[in-house]
């Protein structure tokens, strides 16, 4: 049985932190460019309750989300002690390409993944290069991509990569502004033969919802009064996003882990989507409540959303490179431990993945 299996893992996490604090002397106005009566401190103040996030952290202004995916690649290669040359496939999942700094237009010519070949110095044309746009979901979904094209060949390596620079497409007078953050997480994943219960991917799940829920996640104008109309930022129906997410993911969630034939008494780590806390614990309450269970492991969700905010794509990666690399308190994975990595956003789209490490 061939599948594919994770030889190394990597992280590029911004140095500059950008503190709750920090957006005290913002102002923040509604969806009809009113502004909020309450003082940005009180609503800085909610943020946190609601999402858990203290902190974020933004890319330096001199550099892009493809220098993110090149390190994050990089540390990859190094932990599996791999020649980049080997490598057969390079896939970038991100939202907006590059943006440079000032600028709200995306750079995605050339490809971030042909962009992260290149800074690879691979030469080999057979390795194929090529970005994935899915939303926050776009990394799990990825997987998926990789395993369908290249887990059933031999000795297959495939670079899978969640690179975002989120803090240059927000609109500062959108207080949903202080959930997006920056950076990059990155797998590379070899094809191995295997016997059960080897390691490797078990199976996946993906989704898109795209009629009513079609806008709940978008680009509009800035809710600043007189701005630029033709100028576009992210925007997010919150509560619609919440509802949307507490009512489909735990559903494919379980989709994923039935069609991979896992007992949901054997899955030891739940790798979710970082994108707020108290959506998050939602997601993992109802997930288990699918299978009659009323309280979740405790410890079975470890969580970066606190001091990392949500990089979109980069949330999942990054979280399990920390927690494997033993930098997240209370949390590991071990030799066989079954794990499930799930993710949801624009599309509506949502993503799950059942590995056996």
């Amino acid at each position: 049985m061939k599948r594919l299996v994770i030889t190394g893992t990597g992280a590029c996490i911004p140095a500059l932190i950008k503190r709750n604090h920090d957006f005290s002397e913002n102002v923040f106005f509604d969806t009809n460019q009113v502004q909020f009566e309450q003082e940005s401190s009180v609503l800085i103040g909610k943020f946190a309750d609601i999402t858990g996030i203290a902190e974020r952290r933004y890319l330096n202004s001199e550099l892009n989300a493809s220098d993110l995916a090149i390190v994050a690649a990089q540390e990859a290669l190094e932990h599996a002690d791999a020649d980049p040359e080997t490598i057969d496939l390079i896939l970038v999942a991100h939202n907006f390409g590059n943006v440079l700094t000032d600028t709200i237009q995306s750079d995605a010519v050339p490809s971030l993944a042909n962009r992260v070949k290149n800074a690879l110095k691979i030469k080999n044309p057979n390795c194929v290069a090529f970005d994935i746009l899915f939303g926050c979901p776009g990394w799990v979904h990825a997987l998926q991509v990789a395993n369908t094209i290249y887990g059933v060949r031999p000795h297959s390596k495939c670079l899978i990569i969640g690179a975002e620079t989120l803090s240059r497409v927000v609109d500062i007078y959108d207080r949903d502004s202080m959930i997006f953050a920056d950076g990059a997480g990155a797998f590379l994943m070899e094809t191995t033969e295997t016997s059960p219960p080897g390691p490797g991917i078990l199976g996946g799940c993906s989704q898109s919802f795209s009629t009513e829920e079609l806008e709940y996640i978008n680009m509009g104008k800035s809710f600043l009064p007189g701005s630029d109309e033709q100028v576009r930022y992210i925007k997010m129906q919150g509560r619609r996003v919440y509802e949307f997410a507490m009512k489909h993911v735990p559903v494919a969630m379980k989709k994923c882990l039935d069609d991979s034939g896992v007992d949901i008494r054997d899955l030891k780590k739940i790798f979710l989507h970082q994108a707020n806390e108290k959506m998050d614990d939602g997601i993992l309450n109802r997930f288990y409540q699918l299978y009659q269970i009323n309280e979740p492991p405790l410890n079975i969700m470890p969580m970066t959303i606190h001091w990392l905010g949500n990089s979109s794509v980069a949330t999942v990666p990054t979280l399990f490179h920390l927690v494997k690399q033993g930098l997240i308190d209370n949390h590991a994975v071990r030799t066989g431990d079954v794990v499930l990595f799930a993710s949801v956003g624009a599309g509506m789209n949502i993503s799950a993945v059942c590995y056996r490490c």
